[in-house]
């Protein structure tokens, strides 16, 4: 560990301090959180995901900052994946119970928003299952088509405004990584026990737990980008 690192840590130090210490800051967050739901989503997001990333560009390459990167761009990304997945958090989470219940689970619904079971932990597995193989790989994929257009494009806020060039990114996608590493590796093996948690929790601590992952997903980054 050097001096980058003992900063670096520092600084998330400085910034999670006055939520642990604060209680103003604590139910400030709690109240914006509970009636700005997407907003909170969208800064959650690109705060602690994009957190992840330059995690993920340390292990990779020794340093928390490169040229081209794009934090700002891969922020902005970030924040409007944020709004995805938590659109999808609410979709999954409310719509796979009411199935589970018309394929003969009675009361699922209820018994994923009640107290912590053996029942609740296999609905929770079942939403993760879902949403996590319905929705996972189109997420992934897209964030990696937008990855690499801020990269191909230096990581300016110029750059990553002009159109994406979808047709060329796709087909020289490392599909090889995609599905061997991403898709059949991290989502079984990681994202569904992940997000099984995730929605054993109560819904307003979802999308921060799921935001929070994202600093994990920085780390899983830097492997596949090793991979390549």
């Amino acid at each position: 560990m050097n001096r980058q690192d003992l900063l670096f840590i520092a600084c998330i130090a400085v910034f999670l301090f006055p939520f642990f210490t604060i209680d103003a800051v604590l139910n400030a967050y709690i109240s914006f959180n509970a009636t700005h739901g997407m907003v909170a989503a969208f800064i959650k997001f690109a705060i602690l995901s994009t957190t992840g990333e330059l995690i993920g560009l340390r292990i990779a390459t020794g340093k928390y900052i490169k040229p081209g990167f794009g934090i700002l761009p891969r922020a902005i990304v970030w924040g409007f994946l944020g709004l995805g997945i938590n659109a999808a958090m609410i979709v999954f989470s409310s719509g796979v119970p009411v199935f589970l219940q018309y394929m003969g689970i009675s009361n699922a619904p209820e018994i994923f928003t009640g107290n912590v079971s053996l029942e609740k932990l296999f609905i929770a597995f079942t939403v993760s299952v879902f949403m996590n193989t319905i929705f996972g790989p189109v997420f992934m994929t897209l964030h990696k088509i937008t990855d690499t257009h801020i990269l191909n494009n230096g990581g300016t806020i110029k750059g990553f405004l002009r159109p994406i060039k979808m047709g060329e990114i796709i087909r020289n996608l490392n599909w090889d990584v995609q599905w061997n590493f991403v898709f059949k590796k991290t989502i079984p093996l990681f994202w569904f026990p992940a997000h099984t948690i995730t929605f054993m929790l109560p819904g307003n601590m979802r999308v921060l737990c799921a935001a929070l992952l994202g600093v994990v997903l920085g780390v899983l980054l830097a492997i596949a980008a090793r991979k390549n």
